[in-house]
């Protein structure tokens, strides 16, 4: 399994209030807020603030970027408060470096074969699929992947009913899921995000 024997989990794309709140009570790590454009799961400054205000301080809040210039990412970050920064797109090291502050939890999240997290300068990384939020799954399973080394996430087309597997096969540190706690595209499921975290850590990952 992974390095850790708890395993990480990130609950993305929230958006209300109650949504965040049923997270956090079921135990997750992390939660993501999506200010990258063209998502149903896009989400404003000031509303990921009202959200992120939320949290414990023990759960990070993300902000997810795609394809938008350092300055934009670090004028939505301090507006909406988030501690963490996950960029999603062909962003190279130089955002990584520009954007490293104290206290904030710099994610990279990749489709391509990564050898080991940190090559970027980030804290975590993430693989997903070739087109992430899509819900899509890609091969995991197969024979030629490779998990990277360091502390890394699992993302793409998991559900309560894959995630325990899907971690078992690829020793993934951690998992992150959107579309796979929705009842429609963007709209999320209580009682999804719910099955989704306990399938998660109470899957029983010994050989």
């Amino acid at each position: 399994m992974s390095e850790s024997s708890a395993l990480f989990v990130k609950i993305c794309g929230l958006k209300t209030p109650h949504d965040v709140d049923v997270a956090v009570e079921a135990g997750a790590d992390a939660v993501g807020f999506v200010f990258a454009p063209g998502s149903p799961r896009t989400v404003g400054a000031g509303e990921a603030r009202e959200l992120a205000a939320r949290v414990p301080g023990g759960v990070l809040t993300v902000g997810v970027f795609r394809g938008q210039s350092v300055a934009e990412v670090r004028r939505l970050t301090e507006e909406s408060g988030v501690r963490g920064v996950q960029l999603h797109g062909d962003e190279p090291a130089a955002y990584y470096e520009e954007l490293r502050a104290p206290g904030r939890t710099l994610l990279r999240a990749t489709a391509e074969h990564v050898e080991r997290c940190g090559e970027y300068g980030e804290d975590l990384l993430l693989i997903d699929a070739p087109d992430p939020g899509s819900g899509k799954p890609w091969n995991w399973g197969s024979p030629e992947f490779t998990a990277p080394e360091g502390r890394w996430l699992l993302a793409g087309g998991l559900t309560p009913g894959t995630v325990g597997a899907a971690v078992r096969a690829t020793g993934a540190w951690g998992v992150d899921v959107s579309s796979g706690v929705e009842r429609e595209r963007g709209v999320k499921s209580p009682e999804l995000i719910r099955a989704f975290i306990d399938a998660a850590r109470s899957y029983d990952y010994s050989e």
